[in-house]
Order: C-alpha cells, then structure tokens, then sequence
C-alpha cells in the first residue's frame, strides 16, 4: 500500500485518503482514494501508478476510466485505488460512504 501511496504522491496527486476495509468488504482490504487537478492528470497518474505496479512485479493491472478522466479506478489487487478530478469525488463521497465507522486517514504529505 505504501507504494501506491507514493507513486500517487510523487505525481502530485491531492488529498490522498486510505480507508481500512479488512472485515468490512470481499472485494478489497483497502481503498485509496485521491484527486488529480485535471482529467489529463488524472490518467496521467493512473497510468504511472499502473507502470509503477507492474514494473513492481505486479502485473498488468486493471484500470478502468482514464479515457474519460473524470473518475479513474485502479484494481491493485488487495487495494483499490480511485483517483478523481475534484468535483467528481465530491458529487460520489467514497469517503463518507465507507467511513461510517472510523474516520477515513489522510496521507502525510
């Protein structure tokens, strides 16, 4: 997760969010949630973070979205990564969603 986490960092991604889903969901055991600028930066930083994983050892890696760049999904996996454009995430509140029970914890950066 951590790698995630910075490969979303050092492309400038904002308001980088990890929401804990051990216990909670089948699907993952975490999501990563964060917001580019643009729906260019947007794809930019999905297709980085899919390079980035699968340079990793990872594999190719799903991504689905980055055409459009308004709200981009990347499954890694045991975590699943969003990455929006500002106005997206706030309309879908992933945060508020699946946070009901502990606060969602914003990355150090």
């Amino acid at each position: 997760m951590s790698r995630i986490v910075k490969s979303l960092d050092d492309d400038k991604a904002e308001d980088i969010v990890t929401i804990d889903l051990e216990g909670r969901s089948s699907l993952a055991d975490a999501l990563i949630i964060a917001t580019g600028r643009s729906s260019r930066h947007v794809a930019s930083i999905a297709e980085h973070l899919t390079r980035k994983l699968k340079d990793a050892g990872y594999g190719t890696r799903p991504i689905d979205g980055a055409a459009q760049g308004d709200w981009v999904l990347v499954d890694a996996g045991d975590v699943i990564v969003h990455i929006f454009r500002p106005e997206v995430r706030s309309y879908y509140d992933l945060e508020g969603m699946w946070s009901v029970d502990e606060p969602p914890r914003r990355a150090a950066g």
